[in-house]
């Protein structure tokens, strides 16, 4: 037998850890720091008792961020990642999905008027931990950009992409948007229909994208024009999770618990192999 990869070590350390604080936390009733939560539900209040009584789990999507979340036209159904990790939880909790399409600028807004979970490569942020709940992470990630094969050691460094005249591409929204608009203010920033947006790099309308290496991987998977600029070193560091309405401690644990059995019962490695293949773990 192979050894594990370093990453997949690391992955399941990081949601077996956020596991065991979640359970800690929920016992004492108080935060991992000490302090009471301030909108705990109780027990019979929970997010998972609705989903269970109304048969059905409400989950908000962007469905145009692969390889994470996809609306396919034909057929018009969601595909990716996450998507088929939403579809093993309600298989587990029994019920259906109902699938709400959102955008990133709408993602918060929606999930919070009607969804229950929000999936869909979701990074992990102090300013979305405010308003919302997260479960264990699936992986860790960081940006990193992605240009013309040919162009690579041009774009090596924030110091390079952030030059007059250096075209970086994103959608609106979202933390790609957020990270150009810090780091590379002397640069051209443009705002594209994520749906296309690699299209407009090789066709030569931008320059450059600084996204999620995950996404990276990808694209340079699906593009041979395409190459990643140092995917195993990217430019910051975060964790990928699914978005849980804040409060509730019991729904979470569910999610948490059967998040941490996907990841180590092969559910998790089946689904992501056909988009990265058995070379690439995230």
């Amino acid at each position: 037998m192979s050894p594990e990869p370093a990453q997949s070590r690391r992955l399941r350390t990081a949601a077996a850890v956020a596991l065991t604080v979640s359970l800690t936390a929920a016992c004492s009733g108080t935060d991992p720091d000490g302090s009471a939560h301030p909108d705990v539900a109780d027990a019979g209040e929970s997010r998972l008792d609705t989903v269970l009584e109304r048969g059905s789990l409400q989950v908000c999507t962007t469905g145009d961020y692969r390889p994470f979340t996809f609306l396919e036209a034909d057929p018009d159904e969601f595909t990716g990642i996450d998507v088929d990790m939403a579809r093993d939880l309600a298989e587990d909790l029994g019920v259906e999905i109902e699938w709400t399409r959102t955008t990133w600028d709408d993602l918060m807004e929606d999930f919070l008027a009607g969804c229950d979970v929000a999936v869909g490569g979701i990074s992990i942020s102090t300013e979305r931990a405010r308003q919302a709940y997260f479960s264990a992470p699936l992986m860790e990630d960081g940006k990193t950009p992605i240009t013309l094969c040919e162009n690579v050691d041009d774009y090596r460094t924030i110091e390079q992409i952030n030059q007059p005249g250096v075209r970086s591409i994103m959608p609106s929204g979202g933390t790609n948007q957020v990270f150009a608009e810090e780091h590379y203010p002397d640069g051209e920033l443009l705002t594209h229909d994520n749906n296309t947006i690699f299209d407009e790099i090789v066709a030569g309308r931008a320059d450059v994208m600084t996204t999620d290496a995950s996404e990276v991987l990808w694209v340079a998977n699906e593009y041979e024009e395409l190459c990643a600029v140092n995917p195993e070193e990217p430019f910051d560091f975060f964790e990928k999770a699914f978005m849980l309405p804040r409060g509730d401690d019991v729904f979470k644990q569910y999610v948490d618990h059967w998040l941490t059995m996907a990841l180590n019962d092969g559910t998790y490695d089946r689904i992501v192999e056909p988009w990265f293949g058995e070379d690439v773990r995230l």
